[in-house]
């Protein structure tokens, strides 16, 4: 059963406690990135029979395998991704930055520009579960921001095929190559390449301890989004809430994982009893039951709070992944939200949402790191190049400054940088 934590009456390392599994894989995943590097595909394809039980001759999804999965999916699930997908880009396209020029002083012209990446990959999972969502939240803020190649990586299945739906999902996202290879194998692949593989700038996406430590290896030689931990979701409710739909909020992240972590902050001691009620009842009619069962009762929690602003100030200094409103009212707390990954407003607006058709991103922020890091988006994908023009006359009025700066730093190379331009005068 939850437990229900009273703020105030027990400690703060209590409420403010998180799971925090460890996986020591590290000296494993360096093994993998290494053989990778020095044997390329023969490693690739190696690890592909060994970790996922199939015996491939190509790394890479065909045309015709693409075309065929396509095929294969129910029309009204192409229907919803289509819409899913409409939506996600119709959010991200917001989101595009605009270059810069500086023009206002005589002589002098300053700027900055805005550059995709060359090539992004996207790590998709294909373990125990499929996320066609991944594809379309992880590639289509790539394609939007106007990076050139989008690289798509998912373990294959023992028959040596790749689920239809994640090759669907691809197809309406755009994605440009596909290759079968899962776990730290195929990050270390996207990092360095092999001969089928291209290497790539940017690495985002979700994936198992090997996954995340393989892209904490790789990361400085090439960029990745996060190191995403186990999934989250914070509710702020009041007493006016619907237990029932509490609890269902609750659970639909705690069958995640069984490290997963559902919260809720509530100022109604009696509401917190119904909601601890609810989830007995919810939990056993779930096919996921026993993951749920334990991330419910190891990392789950219910903590009343003294007030709903005391409750805002507790999930702020938790910076949930995923926070959900249940209130009348949610845009009057909206300016007091601080550290959040994506914020979820009103009754009426349960986190799968998020997850599957709103169209602002899913990929987020875990453990705390909402704190100073944000959502995945259009800005991952870009970087920027800063430029400067001046003329000869420009330079005359400020090379004494340059040169005086440059001296109190003891860099005199740097101050006659600047003035022998003028020597002659």
């Amino acid at each position: 059963m939850i437990k229900i934590l009273k703020y105030g009456e027990v400690a703060n390392k209590d409420i403010f406690a998180r799971v925090n599994p460890t996986a020591k894989v590290e000296g494993i995943v360096a093994e993998i990135i290494e053989n990778v590097k020095a044997n390329g595909d023969k490693a690739l394809l190696e690890y592909t029979e060994r970790f996922d039980g199939a015996a491939l001759t190509s790394l890479a999804v065909s045309e015709e395998e693409i075309e065929e999965a396509f095929a294969s999916v129910e029309p009204k699930f192409i229907e919803v991704l289509e819409k899913a997908a409409k939506n996600i880009r119709k959010f991200h396209e917001k989101q595009r930055r605009n270059s810069f020029i500086i023009n206002d002083e005589d002589g002098i012209v300053v700027g900055q520009k805005i550059i995709p990446v060359d090539r992004a990959g996207l790590y998709v999972p294909g373990g125990t579960a499929a996320y066609p969502s991944t594809v379309l939240m992880d590639s289509i803020p790539a394609k939007v921001a106007g990076v050139r190649e989008v690289v798509m990586v998912t373990p294959p299945q023992k028959n040596g095929k790749v689920n239809p739906v994640i090759l669907a999902a691809a197809k309406i996202a755009g994605i440009d190559k596909i290759f079968k290879l899962g776990g730290a194998q195929a990050i270390a692949a996207l990092a360095y390449g092999s001969e089928s593989v291209p290497a790539v700038d940017k690495i985002v996406g979700p994936g198992n301890a090997f996954v995340a430590e393989a892209k904490k290896q790789v990361f400085g030689k090439v960029s990745i989004d996060m190191i995403a931990g186990p999934s989250e979701i914070l509710i702020v409710a009041d007493d006016k809430t619907d237990p029932r739909h509490t609890a269902a909020d609750m659970l639909s992240q705690a069958e995640h994982d069984r490290n997963a972590s559902a919260v809720l902050v509530t100022d109604s001691e009696d509401f917190a009893k119904k909601v601890q009620a609810e989830l007995e009842v919810q939990i056993p009619l779930l096919p996921r039951a026993e993951i749920a069962r334990a991330s419910i009762e190891d990392g789950g929690k219910i903590i009343v709070a003294p007030t709903l602003e005391a409750a805002i100030e507790i999930a702020n200094e938790i910076a949930p992944e995923h926070f959900e409103l249940l209130l009348d009212n949610p845009f009057d707390y909206l300016d007091k939200i601080r550290h959040a990954g994506s914020v979820f407003m009103g009754r009426n607006c349960p986190e799968a949402l998020g997850d599957y058709l709103a169209g602002p991103n899913h990929t987020l922020p875990t453990s705390g790191t909402a704190k100073f890091s944000s959502p995945l988006s259009v800005d991952d994908f870009v970087k920027k190049t800063q430029y400067t023009y001046y003329t000869r006359e420009a330079l005359a009025r400020v090379a004494d400054d340059v040169a005086f700066f440059a001296h109190k730093e003891g860099l005199d190379a740097h101050a006659r940088s600047a003035t022998i331009r003028f020597d002659e005068e």
